[in-house]
């Protein structure tokens, strides 16, 4: 008998709630202004606590809609990200550039998410128990399974569940923000957007400290449903968004079922795999502490001031990393960032820095990498 594949929806603990409110000013009370869309006046604190019923207790809503993705975060031309790879998106592409996701949603184990790419498509399907990642430009099919838990039984996928060559969703975008986001972050109420056709609040999230390269968060709430519609990251000084995701077009409406029918065409290669639970998102990393991870990676700081800090992956050729489904090669990639950044020494050592809008990167001569959204200052006190 098939295992039963239940789809979840990531949580964030009421305990992460309560911090974030404890940062939130009074904020205004949002009013209509001109010809601009009107929503009953809700105070940053009163919009937070909705939003943490409606993420506890509230069902996910049927929908259909376009996601755009857009990043400008004024990386230089790097392996990697000049666009989609031969098989469709790949991580560091969506680094850069505009990516499309569509999304339908019925239900919980029912779902599909398609990124369209100019001669093909990756699609993640889910309908019941049968879970499919399709990739038309490689012709393979692969059927995901849960990880089987200590009893035996297939784990929950998280919502949505996918590859991390896929742009993240604004519930995704959302979630991180919120939930990375504590004392050290002013939260107030924007003013009041329209977002795919639809009047949404705006709460901003602004980062106390002085390290930090992000000016503001924003974060499109639904004013009928609350559901996040967009987050826009800005960085200092600039009058766009570094990074936006957010949908074009939304349909509260039930999907067709023919959304969700997927039969391998003839011909294609048909592989069995094991979906991840953790794809997509960051791990939960105490401040200094190891994730864990086999890379020795770890993260020094907390909030707007984390650091990565990992050691440089050893040197590998493009041949190898295509065959292990990595994508472009990381010392190529590593190679790039390393040729376009500038030298630069201190107490920590010495090594090459490469700033852009709202990240640092420093790769030390000793061998470390270390990346994060502030100064150069914060990443040569990690670097020590």
């Amino acid at each position: 008998m098939a295992k039963r594949v239940r789809v979840v929806r990531w949580g964030i603990p009421v305990a992460a709630v309560a911090v974030v409110a404890a940062a939130v000013g009074a904020g205004p009370v949002i009013a209509s202004v001109g010809g601009e869309p009107s929503l009953p006046g809700r105070t940053a604190e009163q919009l937070l606590a909705d939003v943490a019923r409606t993420w506890q207790h509230g069902p996910m809503p049927q929908m259909s809609g376009t996601i755009v993705e857009t990043a400008s975060l004024g990386l230089p031309t790097l392996p990697g990200l000049s666009g989609p790879g031969p098989s469709g998106a790949t991580p560091v592409s969506l680094l850069s550039g505009s990516h499309q996701l569509k999304i339908w949603y019925a239900g919980e184990n029912r779902f599909r998410l398609m990124l369209p790419g100019e001669m093909s498509e990756t699609d993640l399907i889910a309908d019941g128990d049968t879970v499919w990642l399709w990739d038309s430009a490689a012709n393979k099919a692969t059927r995901l399974t849960a990880p089987a838990a200590s009893g035996g039984t297939a784990t929950p996928f998280p919502l949505p569940s996918r590859p991390a060559s896929l742009p993240a969703t604004p519930e995704q975008a959302a979630r991180e923000v919120l939930k990375a986001a504590g004392t050290d972050t002013a939260i107030s109420v924007g003013d009041v957007v329209t977002v795919a056709g639809r009047a949404a609040y705006q709460l901003v999230l602004t980062p106390k400290s002085p390290d930090s390269l992000v000016r503001d968060v924003r974060v499109a709430l639904d004013g009928e449903r609350l559901m996040p519609l967009r987050v826009q990251v800005y960085a200092e000084g600039a009058a766009e968004p570094a990074f936006e995701v957010g949908f074009e077009t939304l349909s509260f409406t039930s999907p067709a079922p023919e959304n969700f029918a997927f039969t391998p065409p003839p011909g294609a290669k048909v592989e069995e795999g094991v979906d991840v639970p953790a794809a997509g998102r960051r791990p939960e990393i105490a401040p200094g502490a190891h994730d864990g991870a086999h890379d020795g990676s770890r993260v020094v700081g907390s909030g707007w001031d984390s650091v990565l800090v990992a050691p440089l992956p050893a040197a590998t050729d493009g041949k190898q990393s295509e065959r292990n489904g990595k994508g472009p090669d990381v010392a190529a990639l590593l190679g790039g960032v390393s040729s376009a950044a500038t030298p630069v020494s201190g107490e920590w050592g010495s090594g090459r820095l490469l700033r852009t809008k709202v990240v640092s990167i420093l790769i030390t001569d000793d061998g470390r990498l270390l990346a994060g959204a502030v100064t150069p200052d914060a990443l040569y006190r990690a670097a020590r």
